[in-house]
């Protein structure tokens, strides 16, 4: 039987998994510090102690891992080389270009696949939902400080030429995506009013505070700096604060506006939301999907599209990785 392990490296700890053609074998969260910031040589020994973590979990020997699966955000190319300026975790010069995937695979002597981490919990979603369905398609849509994505066409997650494709985030949204006026909005990336300078935590901080707050005087989150008043705003949409909940309706608006675009695009079989909102209490994570679903301007044909919350969170990033390293890697 093959065996893979799936390494989820973020920027302050690596999660762990582990799988083996049929199931994962390691159920609870399994997580070490990555220590990015310490440099490209420390972040390769925290990879290979993640590794024999899961060794330790699963009672596998080395010798058993048909390969590893490694996922990390981005930009970073289709083989797990670094941009030539660092990417979201890697800003210090010696990531530059460095080649990640190829530098644990050459440490480790295990063969090693990469995944954009957006990409990767894509094909996970993908998995739970529809296994081995070579049929089906479908888009991932992660709004957390960013926003991630991925797509799943006829059973493989898309990679793209050099690695970049399903950067949802940073796809621009329609004129008229909001219908109660525009809101200016700039995205991290450079771009203006694409999908992430909406639904995103920090899109809220830049663009959406700005917006709403002299709406509301004398709110609550006026006296606090940006970056901690956005942290604050799920907590106060779950006790039922107008403004709060008016924020999220224009990331509803936005993400519907996005899908329509998705759907007449790839016309897929689903379409799976995750992130921090989604975690949010039962109430506000059904509220917000149930405004996604409302706003979009489905055909008749197309009002049957599967919206669903992507599964298991902050372990769905290793898992894609194992499955991704699976696929590339099958003993078949």
């Amino acid at each position: 039987m093959a065996r893979y392990v799936g390494l989820d490296l973020g920027g302050n700890s690596i999660n762990v998994t582990a799988f083996d053609e049929h199931s994962f074998l390691i159920q609870e969260m399994a997580e070490l510090p990555s220590l990015v910031a310490q440099g490209p040589d420390t972040c390769i020994s925290q990879l290979e102690a993640a590794f024999q973590k899961a060794l330790d979990i699963t009672g596998w020997n080395k010798a058993d891992v048909t390969a590893i699966g490694l996922d990390t955000p981005g930009p970073i190319s289709a083989d797990g080389v670094l941009c030539s300026k660092g990417a979201t975790n890697f800003a210090g010069k010696d990531y530059w270009n460095f080649d990640l995937r190829g530098a644990l695979e050459r440490s480790i002597k295990v063969p090693v696949s990469f995944l954009n981490d957006g990409n990767a919990a894509a094909l996970y979603a993908h998995w739970v939902r529809f296994g081995d369905d070579p049929t089906k398609t479908s888009v991932s849509l992660i709004v957390g400080t960013g926003l991630g994505g991925g797509v799943v066409a006829n059973g493989h997650v898309l990679v793209g030429r050099v690695g970049f494709a399903a950067e949802l985030g940073h796809v621009t949204l329609p004129g008229n995506w909001y219908p109660d006026g525009s809101i200016p909005a700039r995205c991290n990336c450079g771009k203006e009013s694409d999908l992430e300078s909406i639904a995103s935590l920090t899109g809220i901080e830049l663009n959406l505070l700005p917006y709403f707050l002299p709406r509301y005087p004398g709110h609550p989150l006026a006296s606090l700096p940006a970056k901690e008043a956005a942290k604050k705003i799920r907590g106060m949409a779950e006790k039922g604060d107008e403004m709060s909940r008016e924020i999220f309706r224009a990331q509803t608006y936005a993400l519907a506006a996005h899908i329509d675009q998705m759907v007449n695009v790839f016309d897929p079989d689903a379409i799976f939301i995750g992130g921090g909102v989604i975690e949010a209490a039962e109430e506000l994570r059904e509220w917000y999907l149930d405004n996604i679903r409302k706003s979009i301007p489905y055909r008749d044909e197309q009002a049957d599209l599967l919206i669903e919350i992507a599964p298991d969170g902050d372990k769905a990033g290793a898992r894609g990785a194992a499955l991704y390293a699976a696929q590339k890697h099958s003993k078949d």
